[in-house]
This record gives structure tokens, sequence and C-alpha cells, in this order.
């Protein structure tokens, strides 16, 4: 989840039209010329990515990426409604006072204009970060009055329903900060779904009864197992519990006819079998909802690695759900970006070298490395849980035995941490954060290239590596699987950026390069990363847990060494690293712990290592960084619009050209694509 930059190709391709030719209009503009930032509005600045090298695509490529990226957004609404149950009614209400009062400029239309744009960030009212529910700024009474002016198509309400009854449903759902607290709740010693919003357990279903429901459909001999409950709502019904799947005919059937539509498109126009047989398996998954259906796919998907063109679209990622088991819906339509990959494909070749070289048990360790495929990518558009928030590297598919079987493809999302690098450039965080002259020149030297290998070395070989003993479930850390999982990736990436073989194979360019990464990687986890946590707050999140887990148990093994400690300067905290291969060694140390929590599939060990090093937060250290960022009037959270993709046709309605647009606005594109792409 990092940088790295790329000089855009400009080409001009000509078309047959009829009796002229067509010219393709295409052209990337140069990062210098580039507007990176769209707003900033909160807590969150909005920005806008490049698409370099579009222009290249052959017509074919450019009218499959098209239809993938139309298939992409039709999910748009199922987010929504996996985030909270009353997500969507909330946002057409709100999106419907927006574009029909007459009011625009009081504090009461201010404060919903403000609510509305936080919502749409976060795909519903809770913080897509946090898990914290919004805090309206607007009037009740404002609220109630407003909707009830609005046309009530623009409601869509359900069948029997009338606004008195949305009223009630959504007010006190908005107003009252006891309703739905936290979208994905991760405290311990509490029932995790009824504290939770998340709309993946009906009402009723308790944590004990949805872990009961999936333990007995397990086989612990089963070899293959599908993700039990990755596209399905558990309910109630009848006094037993049953799933409600998601697919054509049964749940979000709507939007998934419409998803269908256009991959049966996109599979007329594959680059190859491989790629179409991949895409028709993805269809025959969301008609039949079988999960073993979905693993076909996952294997003829993963298996895919001459396609330039590639795509994620259905349930995917797990971090929404309290359990680790169902879901998010989420895609993103991408294109290599072939120049880049080189570095990808040198650490892909190496992978066994770096799986034998693991400071982790032998026992714990693949014996034969197969199947990864790491790239770098050019992201082509967001949608669902990418959008407007991204990840910038994906690791799929999760499932533990088709990684060991049939491998992983891992990639890097260039053009997303081009804009990021791009809209950060001079904004001063290194000067008010960093211990000295000497930190800011070893990151601005190599800070781009390092992070960039770390995404690499996480997402490629760090969740590609090592194994679970026979018949250890893959559920068995529950709630702490998310943290675990993660933390295992980053240690891996940052234990061998400190190891001579990345230099040796040219990832990194000399052996002074990784305490750049070193130094970013530890003054987020110990201290920079506390600018998102609400003073009072834990730490919810399982990327953040997971950072902080490294960071403070690094920073406790080092108490007799001090390769590492937090110092004090004019009342201000810093990180301070004294002996950079110390610090390699106590993460090898974790490295190894870690790998043998997963491998064995010990909850309690997971329980400890979470609850004592991931949660907790120092209150004083927490406002300090806080105060310090306000200063430097930085937004620590970062979401996107997309580009606006036009088809051209000729005259017999043959596809021809792909035209982008850069132009749209956050509000501009909220609205159409709630127009254009609701369907639930």
């Amino acid at each position: 989840m990092k940088k790295s930059f790329i000089v855009a190709m400009t080409a001009l391709t000509l078309f047959s039209c009829g009796e002229k030719a067509f010219k393709s209009d295409l052209k990337t503009p140069s990062v210098e010329e580039f507007d990176y930032t769209v707003e900033e509005f909160s807590d969150k600045a909005i920005l806008r990515y490049r698409v370099p090298d579009i222009e290249v695509l052959t017509t074919a490529q450019k009218e499959l990426l098209y239809y993938l990226t139309e298939a992409a957004l039709q999910g748009r609404d199922i987010i929504f409604d996996q985030n909270c149950i009353h997500n969507l009614p909330i946002r057409r209400a709100l999106e419907a006072i927006y574009t029909n009062t007459a009011d625009r400029t009081s504090d009461n239309f201010r404060g919903l204009e403000l609510y509305l744009k936080e919502v749409w960030v976060s795909n519903g009212i809770h913080h897509h970060y946090s898990g914290d529910k919004f805090t309206p700024t607007f009037a009740q009474d404002y609220f109630i009055a407003e909707v009830k002016k609005v046309p009530v198509e623009s409601l869509k309400l359900r069948e029997g329903q009338d606004i008195d009854g949305l009223l009630a449903e959504i007010v006190p759902v908005i107003f009252d900060p006891s309703i739905y607290k936290k979208r994905t709740n991760q405290a311990s010693g509490v029932d995790l779904i009824t504290t939770s919003a998340g709309n993946y357990y009906g009402e009723g279903v308790t944590q004990k009864e949805a872990e009961d429901f999936y333990n007995k459909m397990k086989d612990p001999n089963d070899k293959e197992p599908v993700m039990y409950g990755l596209n399905s709502k558990l309910i109630e019904k009848d006094g037993f519990l049953s799933e409600d799947v998601y697919k054509i005919g049964g749940l979000y059937s709507s939007a998934l006819e419409k998803v269908v539509y256009w991959l049966e498109k996109a599979a007329a126009v594959a680059e190859n079998d491989a790629q179409k047989a991949a895409i028709n398996k993805m269809i025959e998954f969301n008609k039949s909802g079988n999960l073993k259906d979905f693993d076909a796919y996952a294997i003829l998907w993963v298996n895919d690695t001459a396609s330039q063109i590639d795509f994620i679209n259905g349930f995917t990622e797990t971090y929404g759900d309290p359990l680790g088991m169902k879901g998010s819906w989420e895609a993103m339509v991408n294109f290599k970006n072939i120049g880049a990959t080189k570095r990808t494909e040198i650490i892909s070749a190496n992978a066994q070298w770096f799986e034998q070289h693991s400071p982790a048990e032998d026992r714990f360790k693949k014996e034969n490395v197969k199947g990864i495929t790491a790239k770098v990518i050019t992201a082509a558009i967001l949608a669902g849980d990418c959008y407007p928030t991204t990840p910038i590297g994906i690791n799929l598919p999760n499932s533990n035995w088709i990684r060991a079987a049939h491998g992983s493809k891992s990639v890097t999302i260039d053009n997303i941490t081009e804009a990021y690098g791009e809209a950060a450039k001079g904004n001063g965080f290194a000067e008010e954060f960093y211990w000295s002259s000497e930190e800011v020149a070893l990151v601005e030297k190599y800070g781009q290239i390092t992070s960039s290998l770390h995404t690499d070395l996480h997402e490629c070989l760090g969740h590609a590596s090592g194994k679970l003993l026979p018949g250890v479930d893959p559920d068995a850390l529950k709630a702490y699987g998310s943290t675990i999982e993660e933390a295992r990736a980053d240690l891996f990436a940052l234990y061998f950026m400190g190891d001579n073989k990345v230099v040796e194979l040219g990832l990194l360019p000399d052996t002074n390069a990784y305490k750049a990464e070193y130094y970013t990687y530890f003054t987020n986890g110990l201290l920079t990363q506390l600018t998102r946590i609400v003073p009072g707050d834990n730490i919810e999140e399982s990327h953040m847990r997971n950072r902080q887990l490294i960071a403070k148990w690094v920073l406790e093994k080092s108490k007799d060494d001090r390769a590492i400690e937090i110092v004090v300067r004019d009342g201000e905290n810093f990180v301070k690293i004294n002996d950079y291969k110390k610090v390699q060694l106590h993460i090898g140390e974790l490295l190894a712990l870690i790998q043998q929590i997963k491998s064995t599939g010990n909850y309690s060990a997971a329980h400890d290592l979470v609850e004592n090093y991931a949660v907790k937060v120092d209150r004083a250290i927490n406002q300090q960084i806080r105060d310090r960022y306000a200063k430097l009037n930085i937004k620590p959270y970062k979401g996107f619009v997309n580009p606006v993709y036009t088809p051209v046709y000729d005259k017999n309605g043959k596809f021809i050209d792909l035209k982008i647009d850069y132009t749209e606005g956050y509000a501009e594109q909220h609205l159409r694509y709630s127009k254009d792409y609701s369907h639930l």
C-alpha cells in the first residue's frame, strides 16, 4: 500500500469509421499538469487518479475494460446495505434533500451536506476506518421537515411504507448516538455480532449461534473447504438459523443481475480462453451462489496470468464481518503496468528462497511455493469496498488451500500510490514527526522505492508464505485472524527488506535503503497513525492494530539493547532507531511467533498478543499527535473520484474507442452513481 511513479505515454490510434478515419483523443495528462486534489472536508481529502497508458490498449482491450467497469459499478448499493441495514434509506433521504431543497446556505444545510459527503466516502453512516458512527450537525426537526418536502419517488420507499414510516425507521438511527454505535466491533469480552451495525447477520443472531452454526458445517477432514458463509447473510427464520445467499434469485438479486449482464458482455470480448473461462465461472457463481463454484472461479482466475486486463468483482474481503467470515462486495478493474511489473516478477521468481530463509520454524514453511504471480497494475475503476477509499496492494484468493495448491495473485496499484505521493508533496509531515534531518533525508532519498517494495513483499510473499498444520481450521483465530494475518505479511516484508538478498536482486539500490521503511513504519505504528483515533477510543481496525502490535512488541523487546526507543524533545514524542539490524532481529523473532500462532490456530495466543499490544492507546500521546497534525492541516484519510468512461461507436453500433474524462466532481459523481447504479 505504497508509492511508485511512471511516465505517461501518448498514442494516437486510427480506426475505420464510415467514410473517414476516427482519431482517438485519449491522452494521459502528465504528473505536472494533473490536478490530484478534488476537495477536502472533515478529516478527509478527495483525490483523483490518472490512468497512464490507457491510450496504448487495443480497441478490443478498451471494450473489455469498459464492460468490466460497468459490471463493477452495478454492485454499489450492496456494500451500503452490508455496512448497515439502514444505510440505503438514509443515503437516499439525504440525497433527495440535497438535490431538491432551495436552502443552500443555512447551517443546517451545510451540516447535512457534510454528513452526506461522509456517508458517500464511507459507504454508510460509520467512518470507513474507525467504524464509529458519524454525528450529524444538522437539526432533527430540519431533517424531518425537509424529507417531507422531497418527491416521494426519490426515496424508493419499500412496498407498503410511507414517509412517516421511513422517518420512524431512520431518524433514531441518525440522531441517537446509542444506536448502531460501531460498524464492526472488535472489543474483547462482548458479543461481536449484536454490538456491530454490519448487516451480515439477521436480527437476534448472536455470536455463539453463528459460530456454532458454521462449526457444525465444517468437516475437519475436508482438504478443500469452501470459505463458509462468505456470500450469505445468516438469519433466523421460524426458530432456525439459515443462510440468505447472495445470488440471482436470492439476496441482492436485482444488483447481481446487472453485474452479470455486463460480465456476459465482457466474456464475449475476453482477451483469451483462460480469461473467458474465469469470467464465465464468476457469472455461474452469481447465479448459483454455490461456494464450490466460487473456488472454481478463483482457481481459473489465479491461473490466468497472460491477460493484460484483469478484475476483481464480488464478495471478497472479510474485514467488515466481526467474525472474519463474510465477504464485502468489492470490485476493481485494472491493467498491467508492464515496465513496473519487472520488480514483482523478480520477487515471484525467488519466492522459494524467501520461504526457505524465513525465521519461522521449518514445519510451518511451504516445501514447494506454487503459483505466486505478482504484478504492478494501473487501476481503471474502483468500486464497492474499494471505493472511494482503496487499498494500494491486494493479494488473492483468500482460500488457504487454493493458495497452497494453485498459488495467488499479488498486485501493487501504481497509479493510486502516485496520487497519494503527489498530493502529499510539501505538506511538512516529515519535518514535524521525524527525529532529525538525517531521517528526513533518508526517507526523502529512499522512501518511494522502499514503500513500494514493502507492498510488493507484503502482498506477493507475505500473505502467500507459511502453511497451516494439518487439521487446523482456517477460522481458528476468529476475530483476531485479520490482525494476525496482516501482521504476518507486514513482518515478512519488513524482515526481508533488511536482508542483503534484496540488494543482490536489484530490488533496493544499497544496504542502507531499507532503513527508510523501518523508520517510517515504526513512526507510524507507534505515533502518527494515532491521529486517526478519537481521544478515548481504542484501536479497532485490523491494519492499524497490526502496525501497533509490531511496533510496540519490538519497542518492548528493545528495552535492554535500545535498538529502538521513543524520545521526547520539547514535550513532543519521536521515534529514534539506534540499531537497525537489531530491529530486524526482533522483527524476525515476532514473525516466527506469529507464524506459529497462525499455523497452529492458537486462539488464546492470538488473543493475548493482540489485546496486549495492538488495542490500547496512550491517551496523552494520542492527543499530542492529533494536535501536531492539526497544525499541518493534513487530512489523514484519502478517498477518490473515478474517471468517467464514455464508449465511442461507429454508425453501425460497433465499439471503436473509449473516452476518458477526469473532471467529474465528488458530489456530482456520487449523485450520478445513485441515479445510474442503484438497484436495491
